[in-house]
């Protein structure tokens, strides 16, 4: 049966726990950040508050946790568009504070999303603004959360050819590839929900160590869909498949696509949209793979939350669905 950890204030927008599970992080829409640790033992089944102070001005609309091996830090972002990371530090051997070390975005050039990623052992963070610009930082010293050096800027088209008047985008989902292993390349998926086509569909990004770039390696959408709105994106973690699977959220529905290992003749990797799931009315807000990749979760609009797998014939359908409670 299941038991309540935690009561959370009215106007609370966004939560994210911790990669361990072990603290939530929950933001308002008055700005304020609270942190949620585990009562000790480990095994209590109850969370305490820890931290709770307005950390901006306006809604908070997103938090992300930076990988642990960086210590505990989250990155939030709020409705104006700016995306600030705050660090647990200790100062003057006082007990542990929450401390901003960096700031990113601008009213009139909005942060959207940010994901933090590792490779070839150094922290990277994707950003994608209002612009429709996506900007890849790295973090020069991994003791000092507050230096970051932008290494790429790049618009999410597959043709950097491509002309299209000023991009407007309401929002965008990044997804890293969640495969751990510090001498691996970088990869990430990402789409947009604007008023530009071709920003819009879900691209995965590599980068090219040879060339030191990043370059499209795939696109997730059918040539009719690809001008689609992108609601949401989830790359799930890859337990010893020949294939990687990612979910992409449009208008049309929850799309589950395969995305293949080896590149073709073209440099890019093959995909297959392998199902287009319904049950969601409305927008889907947010999208969560389990640690193993086979059971996905989605809520939206609608207030419910779904469980999407695939049986053993390879067929994806609605594995149970959860409604609010008042």
């Amino acid at each position: 049966m299941a038991k309540e950890l935690l009561t959370l204030d009215n106007g609370t927008t966004c939560t994210s726990w911790n990669y361990s599970g072990t603290r939530l992080a929950a933001g308002s829409a008055d700005g304020t950040l609270s942190i949620f640790d585990s009562r000790d033992p480990p095994s209590s089944s109850s969370l305490h508050s820890t931290f709770k102070s307005r950390v901006v001005e306006g809604n908070i609309v997103k938090i992300v946790w930076v990988p642990p091996e960086y210590g505990d830090a989250v990155a939030c972002i709020s409705a104006d568009g700016i995306a600030s990371l705050w660090e647990e530090v200790a100062e003057d051997s006082r007990s542990l504070q929450w401390k901003v070390c960096k700031s990113f975005g601008s009213n009139s050039n909005k942060v959207l999303d940010v994901q933090f990623g590792i490779s070839l052992s150094s922290l990277k963070m994707v950003a994608a603004y209002s612009d429709g610009n996506v900007r890849v930082f790295e973090l020069l010293d991994p003791l000092e959360l507050q230096n970051w050096q932008l290494q790429a800027e790049f618009q999410n088209v597959i043709e950097s050819v491509s002309a299209f008047g000023k991009a407007s985008c309401l929002s965008a989902s990044i997804s890293w590839n969640p495969q751990k292993g510090g001498n691996q390349e970088s990869s990430f998926l990402i789409g947009f929900n604007s008023n530009t086509p071709e920003l819009n569909s879900s691209k995965v990004w590599e980068f090219d160590q040879a060339h030191q770039r990043w370059l499209p390696v795939a696109e997730l959408a059918l040539p009719e869909d690809k001008g689609d709105q992108v609601y949401a994106v989830a790359w799930a973690p890859n337990i010893g498949r020949p294939y990687e699977i990612i979910a992409v959220a449009t208008h049309k529905g929850l799309a589950i696509w395969y995305l293949g290992l080896n590149p073709e003749n073209n440099g890019r990797l093959p995909v297959e949209r392998v199902a287009l799931l319904a049950g969601h009315e409305g927008m889907v807000w947010q999208m969560e793979w389990d640690m193993s990749g086979m059971t996905l979760a989605s809520t939206g609009h609608d207030g419910m939350v779904r469980l999407w797998q695939s049986n053993l014939d390879g067929v994806w359908h609605q594995q149970a669905a959860f409604e609010p409670t008042s």
